[in-house]
């Protein structure tokens, strides 16, 4: 970053961080990001960036987390363009005004609510999916008219420098700009004033997060994780859920913040399950998954540490293999897990699945109900009474029957948490009214007045007329 105005995505030294939010606070107020074409043209640059460079980015998602460029395209790149496409085809139609009824009392006049950009927004993005979840939230952004600060990890360093490099060159460098860096130059960049503040990750740091944001009064989305739960009966093909759960599960080494957490079912069900998911994994991953190229790895050293620590839990009936010098764990199923054990006590956000027995419906739903609301939760039963029990019984951010995590890419569903799993949401329309203000709008013509039947000198026939109109508008 240089000493003009004018910021440029990239590295940007904490002590340039204010400079660079107040020129694109500059840029906001001058009124270059309104214009419905600027911001199609944000989402077209956007999108050319992903198609044009993506084997940029998927030779960075491999070094950052072995991750296929299969997986890279379904569950990064790919689903990025597709949030794209999605938000171009109804961004005029979402940007039009809503018209709201006017009471008849008010009348002649006409009222509507009016879609408007917030102004400056900050987006702290996760390592585990460092390209979706730093631009899916930017689509929505960028889409509203705003200007726009991004803040990829720093633990998924290739991913933060193409974002840094690439950028810039498919982007407005006036209203957009990449800030690199780790805890200090998120330190700085929460010192300042924002719009809104979008920040995924954990609860942890998404409290620091939320306190800042008090300082400015500020506006915060939070997108957390928790321990979201899978609930398996006698009615369902247990080959089929297992093969399901083992994908929603492993991929991206379970570092997936809607993953199944842990699995509930009874005593009956767990071990033929277990079996069911031994042969799943072999399935997807070959006998070795460690030699499977569709399999990756730990992101960090101490990542790796936490969750090894975590297999002497119950008994392993898949996996439990690791190699601590490539960071590979290997998929692990435990079974017989004590409830009170140190693996149902945290998110795991790894490849370990625990599975816990339960005396039936009844119990599944009084544990579940019994920690915090998860980010989502999966059901796997052919039997209604017991869909609809774990949909008005519990509450969490989704909920899934019959498949886990593909709720994320219904354009039309919005995706977030509740309680601990976090605050507001986005994807599609939800994305654009994220990041606006629903400004309410009310014309009334000077002539006729019909307010004087309300102004001073208040007289019988007023007090009558305004009881009455009390009575009408409730």
């Amino acid at each position: 970053m240089t000493s003009e105005s004018t910021p440029r995505a990239g590295t940007v030294a904490g002590a340039a961080i204010p400079q660079t939010v107040a020129a694109l606070r500059a840029a906001f107020d001058a009124g270059r990001t309104k214009p419905l074409r600027w911001r199609l043209a944000q989402l077209d640059g956007l999108r050319r960036m992903l198609t044009e460079r993506a084997a940029e980015f998927e030779d960075a998602l491999l070094e950052d987390l072995a991750k296929n460029p299969t997986e890279s395209q379904i569950a990064e790149l790919g689903f990025v363009v597709g949030e794209i496409d999605h938000m171009r085809r109804n961004l005029r139609r979402w940007l039009r005004p809503r018209r709201v009824a006017v009471p008849g009392a008010l009348m002649p006049a006409r009222a509507r609510v009016v879609l408007e950009p917030v102004g400056v927004v900050l987006v702290i993005a996760p390592w585990n999916y460092p390209v979706q979840l730093l631009l899916a939230p930017l689509v929505g952004a960028l889409a509203a008219g705003n200007a726009v600060v991004l803040k990829p990890s720093e633990l998924a360093p290739a991913t933060s420098a193409a974002m840094a490099r690439l950028v810039p060159q498919y982007l407005d460098p006036t209203a957009v700009a990449v800030v690199e860096g780790a805890v200090d130059e998120t330190t700085e960049l929460l010192a300042q004033r924002w719009d809104h503040i979008f920040y995924t990750g954990n609860g942890r740091v998404g409290r620091i997060v939320a306190a800042a944001a008090v300082e400015h009064l500020t506006p915060v989305t939070l997108e957390l994780g928790g321990k979201s739960p899978v609930y398996v009966d006698e009615s369902v093909d247990l080959a089929a859920a297992a093969r399901r759960i083992a994908w929603g599960k492993f991929m991206n080494a379970g570092q997936t913040c809607v993953a199944p957490d842990y699995l509930l079912a009874s005593r009956a069900v767990a071990g033929r399950l277990a079996d069911e998911l031994a042969n799943a994994v072999r399935a997807l991953y070959g006998d070795d998954p460690a030699q499977s190229p569709d399999y990756g790895r730990i992101v960090t050293d101490r990542q790796f540490d936490r969750l090894t620590g975590l297999l002497g839990a119950g008994r392993t009936a898949v996996g439990g293999g690791s190699d601590a010098a490539s960071r590979y764990l290997a998929p692990t199923v435990l079974v017989d897990v004590p409830r009170d054990s140190a693996v149902m006590g945290e998110e795991i956000f790894g490849p370990v699945l625990p599975i816990v027995t339960v005396d039936g419906l009844d119990d599944a739903i009084a544990f579940i109900r019994n920690g915090d609301k998860p980010l989502a939760l999966y059901v796997f039963s052919e039997r209604r009474e017991v869909r609809r029990r774990f949909l008005t019984e519990t509450s969490s951010g989704a909920v899934g029957f019959g498949v886990p995590a593909a709720h994320l890419a219904v354009g039309g569903l919005p995706f977030g948490g509740v309680g601990e799993s976090g605050s507001g949401a986005y994807h599609g329309r939800r994305s654009l009214e994220t990041f606006s203000h629903e400004k309410a709008v009310l014309s009334k013509p000077l002539a006729p007045d019909t307010l004087q039947l309300i102004y001073p000198p208040y007289t019988e026939g007023k007090d009558r007329f305004a009881r009455g109109l009390l009575r009408r508008l409730g």
